[in-house]
C-alpha cells in the first residue's frame, strides 16, 4: 500500500489491535497491508534471539523477571497473549528464527531493534548478521538501534545490511551526528523531527522513517513533511488516514 512513496511499518507489528511483537500482531500487520514490521531482539540465556521489547518479561508475559536470565526452553512457557486480551491467550513469546521462517513465505520488509542499549548482550549483532545471511533476507532488513555502537558493530560485520540511527530526542549536533555516521536510515521519535532536519537527513541520503504517530493529526503531519516511512502501532487505520489525505491532496 505505497501512498506517495510513504511505506507503513507495523511497530512490535499491530501493537494497538494484538499483543506486542508477537506473531499474531506481525500477520495482523501483513493482511492488512502494511509494507514492514517493526520488532526487538533480546538474548535469552543460553543465546537464543528473543523477540519481546522489554528486558524483562513482567510487562508483557505470564513470566518474571529478566528475559536474560531465561533459558530459550523457559521462555518457551511465556503467555504473551493474555494480559493483552484472554482471546489470545497462550500466544508465545517468538524467536527471531520463527519470523524468518514466516517472512521467507511473503515480502514483508523488517525493521529489528537490536536492544543493547540497557544491556550490552555480548554477540548480539554477529548472531542476528549470522541468521539474517542464513536466510537470504539482507535486502528485507533493516537493523537499528538506540546504540550507535551496535549500529557501528553491525557496519563492520555486515556492510550490506541496511543500517539505522535510533533516536528519542535529537542532540544539538544531530546535523554532524547525521553527516559523520552515514548511514542509511534516521529513525527519531516524531515529536522531535521537524522540516529543517528532515529536510537535512533526506539531502544526506537519509530514509526517515519517525516512530510512533498513531493519530490523525500526528500521520497527515509526517505525510505532508515526506517521510520515507511512519511507524505506526495501528497499520490498517494509518493505511485509511494516508488514503483519504491523498484523495483529498
Amino acid at each position: 500500500m505505497n501512498l506517495k512513496n510513504i511505506q507503513i511499518f507495523a511497530h512490535r507489528g499491530s501493537k494497538g489491535t494484538h499483543p506486542e511483537n508477537t506473531m499474531a500482531a506481525f500477520k495482523e500487520a501483513a493482511r492488512i497491508g502494511a509494507e514492514g514490521i517493526e520488532f526487538d531482539v533480546h538474548l535469552s540465556s543460553d543465546g537464543e534471539m528473543i523477540v519481546i521489547h522489554d528486558e524483562t518479561l513482567d510487562r508483557t508475559t505470564s513470566l518474571l523477571g529478566y528475559v536474560k536470565d531465561c533459558s530459550a526452553q523457559k521462555l518457551k512457557t511465556a503467555d504473551a497473549g493474555s494480559k493483552f486480551s484472554e482471546e489470545f491467550q497462550g500466544e508465545p513469546i517468538p524467536f527471531l528464527k520463527e519470523i524468518f521462517d514466516w517472512a521467507i513465505d511473503n515480502t514483508m520488509l523488517m525493521n529489528i531493534e537490536i536492544k543493547t542499549d540497557k544491556l550490552p548482550y555480548e554477540g548480539i549483532e554477529q548472531k542476528i548478521v549470522d541468521l539474517i545471511r542464513q536466510y537470504r533476507l539482507e535486502n528485507r532488513v533493516i537493523l537499528s538501534s538506540f546504540n550507535h555502537q551496535s549500529i557501528e558493530k553491525v557496519k563492520k560485520l555486515a556492510p550490506e545490511i541496511e543500517r539505522a540511527l535510533l533516536f528519542e530526542g535529537l542532540p544539538e549536533n544531530i546535523e554532524e551526528i547525521l553527516s559523520a555516521k552515514k548511514e542509511a536510515g534516521f529513525h527519531p521519535d516524531r515529536n522531535s523531527l521537524t522540516e529543517t532536519i528532515n529536510h537535512y537527513a533526506k539531502k544526506l541520503g537519509y530514509k526517515v522513517r519517525p516512530w510512533v504517530a498513531n493519530n490523525k493529526s500526528d500521520i497527515i503531519r509526517l505525510a505532508e513533511m515526506d517521510v520515507d516511512v511512519i511507524m505506526t502501532d495501528f497499520p490498517e487505520k494509518a493505511i485509511k488516514i494516508l488514503k483519504a489525505w491523498q484523495t483529498c491532496d
